[in-house]
């Protein structure tokens, strides 16, 4: 098996387990069908579990709001699910560039020249701004300094 296909793997299992999946997200295709069915709130949970602040959290699904969501028993909005697997798939990729949560949050979570004195995750509060940080981790996956 390729570098690139156990990379993907491992991402693909990382991902899964910070979204709460109850079925293995192996692509695209899965997460975005994922997506489409929206995510079950457990999953704030669990990325709050892997070391996300409240202030990330929050900005994918309001604290009141979760909270009304887990006594309807009701999934995130399409909107809520888009932003919570955005912010889970940075999760994954940091942690399968530098190769443990500890070092990807600690690179996720400080300000960088490059956003503006932002840090990645705030950087990634647009699909466009996410697109960029997902970009820098594959030039560090890929030899470049980050």
């Amino acid at each position: 098996m390729s570098t690139v296909a156990v990379e993907s793997a491992l991402f693909y299992r990382r991902l899964t387990q910070l979204l709460a999946a109850h079925k293995p997200l192996r692509g695209d295709r899965d997460v975005a069908a994922f997506v489409r069915a929206g995510v079950r709130p457990e999953a704030i949970e669990h990325l709050a579990r892997a070391g996300l602040g409240r202030r990330d959290l929050a900005s994918v699904v309001p604290p009141r709001t979760l909270t009304h969501r887990h006594r309807r028993r009701e999934r995130l909005s399409r909107d809520e699910s888009d932003r919570a697997v955005r912010l889970a798939r940075l999760v994954a990729l940091a942690e399968t560039v530098f190769g443990d949560r500890s070092a990807a949050l600690a690179w996720l979570s400080t300000p960088k020249r490059r956003f503006d004195g932002a840090t990645p995750l705030e950087a990634a509060a647009s699909e466009a701004g996410a697109r960029l940080v997902e970009d820098w981790l594959w030039q560090a996956d890929e030899g470049y300094f980050a």
